[in-house]
């Protein structure tokens, strides 16, 4: 394995042959530290500069989670924290721009649940193989956020407006039988299928030319790619907006009291 993989802590790195994999390495629920955001904004670059690497394997660690997004309690701790909110907004917009500008093909191992970030990191994949009993949801929402890292921009080019409008402005989530039959992701299987799931979808990228492969991946990301890079920007400053309320760190709060919340007027 190249010594460019030697930095990074937050990530487990592993390549076997031309297979590199990138695990989200914070178990049980894999939930993203800055570290691990941080993290993510280099990755992609190094593996898409790496001429060993012909497949990459994208999971989590452990068998509950995919990723479970942010940690609600540091949601709270972190409110109000402007300088550390724009460095996250920043690095987001570098992963989801990172993992489409990636010319390698990307299989998402979605061994366990994938919500908010963690759902956008999995829908960025190219291939997309999750247990068909977790659940996956663009939850923003439900924290008192706006869908503005990879969500808003994500879903409605993979399922439409109209689906997309019923699980972003709900935060409803589905489970990998129902993500698989909306097309939200490539297949669901059951647990015990994943690795042999994911090795066929491997086979198939090691036995076509790799720049026919690459060069495919990049032609089809063209027009998301170009709307990331035009209106990211703008769904990140509408998240910020919605960061900036009260009602976010009260919709958080009521979350960890297990209570309903109470909102103000805006």
């Amino acid at each position: 394995m190249s010594a460019r993989y030697a930095g990074y802590q937050a990530l487990k790195i592993g390549q076997v042959g031309h297979v590199l994999t990138v695990t989200l390495d914070n178990p049980p629920m894999n939930g993203m530290t800055p570290e691990g955001h941080e993290e993510l904004t280099r990755v992609w670059a190094d593996i898409g500069a790496d001429p060993a690497v012909r497949v990459v394997v994208f999971t989590g660690a452990g068998d509950r989670a995919f990723c479970a997004g942010g940690d609600p309690r540091k949601m709270v701790d972190n409110w109000g924290n402007r300088e550390r909110w724009q460095v996250g907004m920043a690095e987001a917009r570098a992963i989801i721009v990172g993992m489409l500008e990636c010319p390698k093909p990307v299989i998402a191992r979605i061994n366990g649940h994938a919500m908010g970030l963690g759902a956008s990191l999995a829908l960025a994949c190219d291939i997309t193989v999750m247990v068909e009993d977790a659940r996956i949801a663009d939850s923003h929402v439900s924290v008192g956020l706006a869908a503005g890292d990879g969500g808003s921009l994500l879903w409605p080019s993979l399922i439409g407006l109209v689906e997309a409008r019923r699980h972003l402005l709900t935060g409803e989530p589905l489970t990998g039988a129902q993500a698989a039959a909306k097309g939200l992701i490539t297949e669901s299987v059951a647990r015990d299928d994943l690795d042999s799931a994911v090795q066929r979808w491997i086979e198939v990228f090691l036995s076509k030319s790799p720049s026919a492969v690459q060069t495919t991946k990049q032609a089809l990301n063209l027009d998301v790619l170009v709307k990331a890079k035009a209106w990211m920007d703008e769904m990140l400053r509408l998240e910020t907006k919605s960061w900036a309320s009260p009602n976010h760190r009260e919709a958080v709060v009521a979350m960890i009291d297990k209570r309903p919340a109470t909102f103000i007027d805006e």
